[in-house]
């Protein structure tokens, strides 16, 4: 189902990670006619509000790259709003696109759907096979909610609704506060601070601080004291906060043994994807029937074409068998452990210093690589390799602190 380059398109999440990166791939293959609003613009939470929206608006497709997320710390405290914020977000943009006849829509999950202990590397059919990580269960039931609405709109009402599901990724507006950011800007940003620690440049970090002030709960004398740190904060309490954060000049502390496997992809990288996806595969291509509309919708007595009910019971497609994890994973295929991230960063950041892993801090899960062949199958193939990246990461890091 073709877009051309006048269609709209509405990218939710515009401004996020991936949404940005989406919509200036979109701008650079000649797709202008590009709508976004940002959340103080639009609640995507509020039924009525999205729905005066798509009036308004119209789309002819959709990304839906909008979302309720947090690191591991947030995913703990916050379970109730993980769920239920991405549910509303997820249950109101797909609904309303239906509705309103979008032509074509994307969605992006996440690899956590996966079971914790899913066979390496995770293909598609790993989905729902054994017990989710416990502390992001509640974002992954949601994200596992989601790609399955695309693909039950699919069969039961014929819509051509794509799930992709990308692996960790970092890049140009990325999270580098200390406390809810991923691990690779969390681990650049450590490294620069307590290089610029060890070179006495005060004036650097305070400009850091900044643009991206620091907070932690630091337990004292049996309380626990909340300390949030900018750049007009007294220098030693600076250095007790990024100490708190493993943070000291020339020496970097970080959790567990730096064994675990991780696989990364640059969001440039994983935007080219998206719209290749988006502009270039259907339904039917995925589940590999090239005339999957024409079996797929009821037909009334008189002959017409019956929009609202499949063939078969539940949305099912007799003639099909069972369909399902339709979903794609969006990946590079690739792993490295974290004590090589580490080394990279390290190396990219110029740090003489002292880098060390804590043991006694948890390692979470030991390995998550995806299987990303089919993906290949599809026509696409990541460009950005992990060395490449980094640099880029940090030349856009250093970048925004002179904005």
């Amino acid at each position: 189902m073709a877009l051309d380059k006048n269609s709209k398109i509405y990218v939710a999440g515009h401004r996020g990670l991936v949404g940005s990166a989406i919509w200036n791939n979109l701008l650079q293959r000649g797709y202008c006619n590009l709508v976004g609003r940002s959340h103080s613009e639009l609640d995507l939470t509020d039924q009525y509000a999205v729905r005066r929206f798509f009036d308004e608006e119209q789309p002819d497709a959709v990304v839906l790259a909008a979302a309720f997320v947090g690191g591991i710390m947030a995913n703990s405290l916050y379970r109730a709003d993980f769920i239920m914020m991405n549910m509303k977000i997820q249950c109101n943009v797909i609904s309303e696109a239906y509705a309103h006849k979008v032509k074509k829509l994307l969605f992006l999950g996440s690899t956590c759907i996966y079971p914790k202990n899913a066979p390496q590397p995770m293909t598609e059919e790993c989905l729902l096979t054994s017990p989710l990580e416990y502390t992001n269960e509640e974002y992954a039931i949601a994200k596992i909610a989601g790609l399955k609405m695309c693909e039950s709109y699919n069969l039961q009402y014929g819509t051509n609704y794509i799930a992709v599901m990308p692996t960790n990724l970092y890049g140009p507006n990325d999270n580098f506060h200390l406390e809810n950011s991923h691990v690779m800007p969390a681990m650049m940003r450590k490294v620069y601070l307590s290089k610029l620690m060890a070179e006495n440049d005060w004036t650097a970090i305070r400009k850091d601080l900044f643009i991206r002030p620091v907070g932690a709960n630091i337990r004292e004398n049996g309380e626990v004291v909340r300390y949030v740190i900018d750049g007009d904060s007294e220098q030693a309490l600076i250095e007790k906060v990024l100490a708190f954060y493993g943070i000291e000049a020339n020496r970097v502390t970080l959790w567990g043994t730096g064994k675990p496997l991780r696989e990364f992809l640059w969001s440039e990288d994983m935007a080219d994807a998206s719209v290749h996806v988006l502009l270039n595969v259907d339904f039917k291509d995925i589940i590999g029937i090239e005339k999957y509309s024409s079996v797929h919708y009821g037909v009334a007595a008189d002959g017409v074409v019956d929009r609202n009910h499949s063939t078969g019971r539940g949305g099912a497609i007799p003639a099909l068998g069972e369909i399902r994890n339709c979903h794609i994973n969006v990946g590079t295929g690739k792993e490295l452990t974290i004590r090589e991230l580490a080394e990279l960063v390290v190396k990219t950041v110029q740090f003489q210093g002292e880098l060390v892993f804590d043991a006694n801090k948890p390692d979470g899960t030991m390995r998550k690589l995806i299987d990303v062949s089919k993906l290949h199958r599809l026509g696409w193939t990541h460009q950005v390799e992990i060395e490449e990246g980094v640099a880029r990461l940090f030349d856009w890091y250093r970048e925004s602190l002179n904005k």
